[in-house]
């Protein structure tokens, strides 16, 4: 038995000032808010809305994550819950999880799943439920032999590989498409002549 802390980092997020656009652009640092879960509810994800400048994450507490991060929102809603396809930052919004090498992170994704009713009961808060960096670093868990978490691992490391390749190619045609069906629509794309 032991702690979140004994299998990963807990790392809360920021935000950058709204009031200096600088510190936002379209392609940069990916910046992860609660809202780029709720839209996009894959278990992968490498970027949100919009991303986050070198100066917007200089001048916040943002800090960058690797990949294979857990990341946890912690309010409004407690408990979406994605794997960082790549480097990223996340708002305040969050108490994301890096794991310990040895854990891994498929363990850190599925004990944040299966716990999130113990997680959600440990939130505290007026207005709206929120769980604190104190509070998450604390959330009891169990934490598996050596030998059990490396079998676990070669079980799960190929199906979150192949998982990830395949909504990556679904989040690709889903693209194809809203770009080619208006063409479509307005018969600036002619299809008549292909033999189907």
């Amino acid at each position: 038995m032991g702690t979140i802390s004994d299998i990963g980092t807990v790392v809360g997020g920021s935000t950058p000032s709204k009031a200096k656009p600088e510190y936002y652009t379209e392609a940069g640092i990916a910046w992860i808010t609660p809202k780029d879960l709720s839209i996009n509810r894959s278990k992968f994800i490498s970027h949100g809305e919009s991303d986050i400048t070198e100066l917007g994450l200089k001048n916040s507490s943002a800090s960058i994550m690797p990949e294979g991060t857990v990341l946890f929102s912690s309010r409004a809603p407690i408990g979406y819950i994605a794997i960082a396809a790549g480097e990223v930052t996340t708002n305040q919004g969050f108490k994301s999880v890096i794991p310990k090498q040895e854990i891994g992170t498929a363990y850190v994704y599925y004990f944040l799943k299966q716990n999130l009713p113990v997680i959600e009961g440990m939130a505290s808060g007026s207005t709206f439920k929120e769980i604190s960096g104190s509070t998450m670093k604390g959330v009891p868990a169990v934490i598996p032999d050596a030998n059990t978490l490396s079998r676990f691992n070669d079980f799960c490391v190929p199906i979150f590989a192949q998982q990830r390749i395949l909504e990556e190619q679904s989040q690709s045609l889903t693209t194809l498409r809203d770009n080619l069906l208006p063409k479509l629509m307005s018969g600036e794309l002619d299809v008549s002549d292909i033999d189907l």
